[in-house]
């Protein structure tokens, strides 16, 4: 089969926007889910091919396409759902994450902090629960899938994109699953995310930052521990898992 690594101008047009699926040739799974335009499904193997397979910050997405590369084969390219407008394809893109929970993509889908899979019981309580007011200057952050591989605790502290001036100014962070608070934790101090302010913490990503505190009082914990966050601060389409109250 004749190798294809890009369109032509007269396909590009036909296709404006889309979502593609990278899969795997050696077992058939899809490892990666992307959105995009023109050759944009073309450029994950192109810019694999142009990383040194032993750069210490190697993405899981480049090592698995260069063990497919060492092993003669080619990367799958499957146009998963195209024409469509830039906005269309950002919620397909994330329903198609959400569809395939072992992909290599850093980030989960647009949306899926607020909107993504839950189960029937998990869609009543965020629907129906009492919504949070705020009544201190409080940071959110959404753990939703650091809590499968993290006490609560472990799961919100670190490391995050964070502006660090304004989260010194926070009385309390408040740990988000799916929309509903989990959590409530008194920030003591902050610290910039390495493995010499948090222990086996081996990330290193300039701008991340991580606290040391303690879980908070039972009744601050009670103003919050159970509500669901109120819609102004669920802002569809944006990946940041950091928000403020203030």
């Amino acid at each position: 089969m004749e190798k294809i690594n890009s369109f032509g101008h007269e396909v590009q047009e036909k296709l404006g926007y889309y979502v593609y699926r990278l899969i795997d040739p050696r077992n058939g799974e899809t490892f990666y889910v992307g959105k995009g335009k023109g050759n944009r499904v073309f450029q994950h193997v192109k810019g694999a091919i142009d990383t040194e397979s032993d750069e210490d910050e190697i993405t899981a997405k480049i090592k698995t396409i260069h063990e497919i590369i060492k092993a003669g084969l080619d990367v799958i390219h499957v146009i998963h759902r195209h024409a469509m407008d830039e906005k269309t394809a950002f919620e397909v893109e994330s329903a198609l994450i959400d569809a395939y929970p072992g992909t290599t993509n850093i980030l989960e889908g647009s949306g899926a902090n607020d909107y993504g899979p839950m189960h029937v019981k998990e869609i009543i309580e965020k629907y129906s629960s009492q919504e949070a007011e705020f009544k201190h200057k409080c940071i959110l952050i959404i753990v939703n899938r650091s809590i499968q591989l993290f006490d609560l605790y472990e799961a919100v502290r670190k490391a995050w994109k964070i502006n660090i001036t304004k989260a010194r100014q926070a009385e309390y962070v408040l740990a988000l699953d799916k929309g509903m608070i989990r959590g409530v934790f008194k920030p003591e101090e902050w610290y910039e995310a390495n493995e010499e302010n948090f222990k086996y913490f081996s990330e290193i990503s300039p701008g991340r930052h991580g606290f040391v505190g303690t879980r908070a009082e039972k009744d601050i914990e009670d103003i919050y521990i159970g509500k669901r966050i109120p819609d102004s601060f669920k802002k569809k389409g944006v990946a940041n898992s950091v928000r403020y109250t203030f």
